[in-house]
């Protein structure tokens, strides 16, 4: 059984949280966003179980049970490692808002994931990042949110038979911006997936793929024309916009401030829009604008950056 690193107990990570599926590529497409969190390894737990010693910003409201998918993605890989499971105590900050559809919990379980590869202390052990994306999925039940957060950028991610994941790294083009707007609201993903149809008709089946192989040619070369057509989806947004107060007259403002693609993001209950940088700050407000309705509700709308490269597991 591999040993710990006693001298590197004191680790932190920063993880980006993320948008998903970008229209038609449901269940496929994640895009890690400029919006993190921190998690810390600060020592050995008082108790006889891990500890949450310190949560901070979104983070505060987390469950500290059984359910907390930061500490089971944590156990998860220590014992998948081979390392002997010891209590610890964790300070995280959040900024990622919950239950978003802006990878809350796919953020949550890298954090954990990789955290407890840092701690392994064999070459052996040093499991790839496929392995931990994989990892991710069998915890969170769908590989977008999680591979975005544990390899950065945009990815793809395609199941193989044998439960491990194929993660292939999407180009995107320089010229594209990013905004996202949340309303007040929170959109549980159980709730959003319990509106989804069992059966769709055959003509969405088609319609589907052809949008996004515009999408993902829309994003490496940053062509406008292919992100408009890219961004139609007939298996889930049409759903999940009936729960989103508002939610279709925001992307229809975003689209007329300049927007070239603007959907849900993830399961909702927040949106996403790509455009050109300078049109960008003007996206993010005609979102927020709508969704906060005519009484002026608390919204939110931030004009993010795509975050590329895995994240760094270093010293506390």
């Amino acid at each position: 059984m591999a040993s710990e690193r006693d001298e590197l107990i004191d680790l932190c990570v920063r993880v980006p949280g993320s948008t998903s599926n970008l229209g038609p590529g449901f269940d496929f497409v994640g895009l890690a966003l400029s919006i993190f969190l921190d998690a810390r390894i600060v020592g050995r737990s008082r108790t006889s179980s891990h500890e949450l010693a310190d949560l901070r910003g979104t983070a505060s409201a987390w469950p500290r049970g059984p359910d907390n998918v930061f500490l089971r993605a944590f156990d998860h890989a220590t014992d998948a490692l081979g390392l002997a499971r010891a209590p610890l105590r964790f300070a995280i900050a959040s900024e990622i808002p919950l239950a978003r559809g802006l990878g809350s919990s796919g953020a949550a379980i890298a954090a954990g994931l990789l955290l407890a590869r840092a701690r392994a202390s064999t070459t052996a052990a040093l499991e790839s990042d496929e392995t931990l994306c994989a990892w991710g999925c069998e915890i969170e039940g769908h590989p977008d949110n999680t591979s975005a957060s544990l390899l950065g950028g945009c990815t793809l991610s395609i199941p193989r038979a044998d439960g491990t994941l194929r993660v292939i790294r999407q180009d995107l083009h320089p010229s594209l911006g990013f905004a996202v707007a949340w309303p007040e609201q929170a959109l549980a993903t159980r709730d959003a997936r319990a509106v989804l149809p069992r059966d769709v008709p055959f003509a969405d089946a088609v319609e589907n793929p052809r949008r996004l192989a515009a999408l993902l040619e829309g994003l490496r070369s940053g062509d406008e024309e292919l992100l408009r057509l890219g961004e139609h989806d007939r298996l889930h947004v049409r759903h999940r916009l009936e729960l989103i107060g508002r939610g279709a007259e925001a992307l229809a403002a975003a689209r007329e401030s300049g927007a070239w693609l603007a959907t849900v993001s993830g399961s909702g209950s927040a949106l996403f829009a790509i455009g050109p940088h300078a049109r960008m700050d003007a996206i993010a407000e005609a979102m927020r604008g709508e969704l906060s309705g005519p009484r002026g509700g608390a919204a939110t709308a931030r004009v993010v950056e795509a975050v590329a490269g895995t994240p760094v597991v270093g010293p506390g």
